[in-house]
């Protein structure tokens, strides 16, 4: 490490990046992997499903279309995500005085906390619909080959499907309660 940077514009580490990034980065970074993550979950439990229902669909060719209810139910994770990221970002607002600095008297508390309280409430209903829609895929296609052996199966296995999309539902619960409190400051404090 002969060539160490000595400029004042380089950082120490990762430590420094993530300490000074704006609260409106963390912010929408929350509802970048909201969104990104239920949309990476419903793909995944939908590949899951569908290869399942393709291949048992052989054999039975009646469960196609009954079977579609689990597509529908991985599906619905992405919705989540679309739900939180229209939340979160009806939530960033921008300062009433659009300068280059902030007033001495500004509520860097308040803007620190919604920044990071919307990253978490981002990345958490992100990580849920990724469990969701993985428990969804894998559930929806046992209850393809389930169904294709035997008929009777389908509203019992269904039944275990609801509960894993359930699962989604929690996330967009507790990302909408870690939200709440997270608005942005406009003005200085009076």
């Amino acid at each position: 490490m002969a060539d160490t940077c000595v400029s004042k514009y380089c950082n120490a580490g990762w430590v420094e990046v993530l300490s000074h990034m704006s609260p409106y980065g963390y912010a929408n970074f929350g509802v970048a992997f909201g969104l990104g993550l239920s949309v990476v979950g419903a793909a995944w439990g939908i590949w899951l499903t569908g290869s399942s229902l393709v291949g048992a669909a052989v054999k039975a060719p009646r469960i196609r279309s009954k079977n579609l209810i689990s597509v529908i139910f991985c599906e619905a994770t992405a919705i989540y995500g679309v739900i939180m990221a229209i939340i979160l970002t009806n939530k960033i607002k921008t300062p009433e005085k659009a300068t280059f600095y902030l007033d001495n008297d500004w509520d860097w508390n308040g803007f620190y906390y919604a920044g990071y309280g919307m990253f978490s409430a981002g990345l958490s209903v992100g990580l849920t619909n990724i469990a969701s829609g993985v428990s969804v895929g894998i559930a929806g296609s046992s209850c393809a080959i389930a169904d294709a052996q035997d008929s009777s199966l389908f509203v019992k296995i269904l039944i275990v499907e609801i509960f894993a999309s359930a699962l989604g539902i929690f996330g967009i619960i507790v990302g909408i309660i870690q939200s709440n409190a997270c608005t942005f400051p406009i003005a200085a404090l009076q």
